[in-house]
C-alpha cells in the first residue's frame, strides 16, 4: 500500500516556524561552554555553514557551535532541549540533498573540531574515531597498519565520518565492501535531551537484543548526534589495477559487468559507468583531463573497472579486457600503468559531478533501480524534456552515470545558469513526480546514497509504505519528542 504524496516545491523555504530562535543569552551560554572562539556569529563566517555544497539551499542560522568533546555536545543539547532550540548537526557539509544546512534559523552544530582518531586495532581491523574525522584523514592513519577505509568518495578530503554514517554514504566500493550498515560496528550518539547513548563496543559479533546503532545510520541527524564511531577497516590491497573501457551501448555495459563478476570475482573492487555526454563535459570543463583511448574516442558509454588484491593480478584484468573486446562489447580500452595513471583515469569518473557544476546549474537525482533498467530512465527523461522544449520550455542536457555494480544511477539535468525560477519550476514539474513514480513502479529507491534531506522529503512515500513511515515517525517521536533535531527534513510532520 502506498501513501498519498503531497508534492512540495523542492527549493522552497518552509513557511512553518518551528521552535525558538537563539537569543543573546543563549549565545553567552554557548560561549561559556565552548569558548568564545568556538561560537560563530559573524555574518561572513556563517555563510558557508548556511549554504549547501551546490548552493541550492540557504538557511539563516545566527549561530554555529563547534564543540570539541562529547561532553560539550551534551551540554549544548541539554540547553537547546530546555530552550526548545532546533539544532542541525553538520559534518563536512558536502551533502547533495540539503540535509546538513538549516531551513530557517536553527542552531548549527558543527562536528569539525571533533577530529581525533581515538584508536586503531590492527588485530581486530577496527578503528574508533570522533565524528569529525575526515575520510582521507582516517585512511592516511590506517596506511601504516596496512588497513583501509571501506568507503571512498570524491570529497574524501572534506567529508566527515559522522556525516558519512548519518547519510549512509555509498561511494565507489559498495560492490566490494557493502554499505555502512555492515561496516559500522559501533556508535556513540547524543540524543536530543543530552542523553549519551553508548553503542560503541566495536565488537563484530554482538547478539544482545536490538541492534540500535542501525537506527542512526542513514537517519541524517534526525534521531541523534553521532559523536564517535567504530568502523571495520579491511586489509589495504597491495596490488590495485584500473582499466578504462569504451563500450558500445548500455546493454554492453551490463554484459561487461556480468563478465567482470565472472572473470574477476573476489578481486573486483569497483564498476562504474558514464555516458558520452558526461565524458565530453569532463574533458571540456576539468583542466588537465585528456581522452585516454586512442582508437575509439567517441563511445556511447565508458566504464571504469578497478581490481584490488593482496598480490599481483594484472594478467586476470588483461584477460578480461581481451575477452570483452573479442565479444564486441568493448570498443577500446586502456589499463593504468602506475598510480599516477590510475588517478588520471579515475578523475574522468570522479570529475563528472564537478564538471556539471562548472557547466551550469543541475537538477541532481540519485536513485537505485534494477540494473537492466538504469539507462531507460535517462532515455525517457531526455524524451520527456525534449517534448517540453518543443512546447517552449528551456533547453536541457540529461546525463547518466554512477555505480552500475550496485544499481545506483545518478541522472542529472544540466540547464543554463540564467534560467528563471519559472523555468526551473516548469522543468521540475516535468520531472516530478513522474521520475519518482517510475522508481516506485520499478520497486527501486528514490535515494540511493545522498539521503532525503530537503531535496526528497516529499518523495519518501514513493519508497516507503504508510506503515513503514508510521513506524519511522514513532521512533522519531520516541527519541526526539519535541522534534528539535534537523527539523523540516526527511520525516518532517
Amino acid at each position: 500500500m502506498q501513501c498519498s504524496v503531497r508534492h512540495l516545491a523542492r527549493r522552497g523555504v518552509s513557511t512553518l516556524k518551528f521552535g525558538n530562535s537563539a537569543q543573546e543569552s543563549d549565545v553567552r551560554f554557548f560561549q561559556r561552554v565552548l569558548g568564545a572562539a568556538n561560537v560563530i556569529t559573524s555574518p561572513q563566517e556563517l555563510k558557508r555553514y548556511n549554504t549547501d555544497w551546490l548552493g541550492q539551499y540557504v538557511g539563516r542560522s545566527p549561530v554555529v557551535l563547534c564543540p570539541r568533546t562529547t561532553a560539550e555536545v551534551v551540554e549544548v543539547m541539554r540547553h537547546c532541549n530546555l530552550r526548545h532550540l532546533p539544532v542541525v548537526p553538520q559534518g563536512g557539509n558536502t551533502g547533495l540533498a540539503g540535509g546538513s544546512v538549516p531551513v530557517q534559523d536553527e542552531v548549527v552544530l558543527s562536528l569539525t573540531r571533533m577530529s581525533d582518531v581515538l584508536s586503531i586495532d590492527p588485530d581486530a581491523c577496527v578503528a574508533t574515531v570522533q565524528a569529525g574525522v575526515t575520510l582521507q584523514q582516517l585512511d592516511e592513519a590506517l596506511a601504516p597498519h596496512a588497513l583501509c577505509v571501506p568507503l571512498d568518495l570524491g570529497v574524501k578530503a572534506t567529508c566527515q565520518l559522522g556525516g558519512n554514517v548519518s547519510t549512509n554514504a555509498g561511494g565507489l566500493r559498495v560492490v566490494r565492501y557493502g554499505s555502512l550498515h555492515g561496516s559500522v560496528l559501533g556508535l556513540e550518539v547524543v540524543l536530543a535531551d543530552g542523553t549519551i547513548l553508548d553503542l560503541n563496543n566495536a565488537m563484530r559479533k554482538d547478539n544482545t537484543g536490538l541492534d540500535l546503532k542501525q537506527l542512526f545510520i542513514g537517519a541524517e541527524g534526525t534521531l541523534g548526534v553521532i559523536t564517535a564511531l567504530s568502523i571495520a577497516t579491511p586489509p589495504r590491497p597491495s596490488s590495485v589495477n584500473v582499466a578504462f573501457l569504451g563500450v558500445k551501448s548500455f546493454d554492453a555495459v551490463l554484459a561487461t559487468l556480468r563478465r567482470a563478476r565472472s572473470m574477476l570475482g573476489e578481486i573486483l573492487s569497483a564498476v562504474e559507468f558514464e555516458d558520452s555526454t558526461c565524458m565530453r563535459l569532463v574533458l571540456q570543463h576539468l583542466e588537465g583531463t585528456q581522452h585516454p583511448l586512442a582508437h575509439a574516442r567517441d563511445c556511447p558509454m565508458y566504464m571504469v573497472i578497478e581490481t584490488a588484491s593482496s598480490g599481483p593480478h594484472r594478467e586476470r584484468l588483461d584477460a578480461f579486457v581481451r575477452e570483452s573486446a573479442a565479444a564486441g562489447d568493448v570498443l577500446d580500452a586502456t589499463v593504468a600503468s602506475d598510480a599516477t595513471d590510475m588517478d588520471r583515469l579515475w578523475r574522468l569518473r570522479y570529475g563528472v559531478s564537478q564538471a556539471l557544476v562548472k557547466a551550469g546549474h543541475v537538477f541532481k537525482y540519485d536513485v537505485s533501480v534494477p540494473q537492466k533498467q538504469m539507462y531507460n530512465i535517462v532515455d525517457e527523461m531526455r524524451s520527456r524534456l525534449a517534448a517540453d522544449e518543443a512546447k517552449g520550455g528551456m533547453q536541457h542536457t540529461v546525463v547518466g552515470y554512477g555505480h552500475v555494480g550496485d544499481g545506483n544511477l545518478h541522472v542529472n539535468v544540466l540547464y543554463d545558469r540564467n534560467a528563471t525560477s519559472e523555468q526551473m519550476a516548469r522543468t521540475q514539474a516535468a520531472l516530478e513526480p513522474w521520475l519518482f513514480e517510475c522508481i516506485r513502479d520499478m520497486k527501486g529507491s528514490v535515494s540511493a546514497e545522498h539521503g532525503i534531506g530537503q531535496h526528497k522529503q516529499h518523495a519518501l512515500a514513493y519508497s516507503k509504505s504508510c506503515d513503514a513511515l508510521r513506524v519511522m515517525r514513532s521512533i522519531k517521536h520516541l527519541l526526539d519528542p519535541s522534534g528539535l533535531l534537523n527539523p523540516h527534513k526527511m520525516l518532517d510532520e
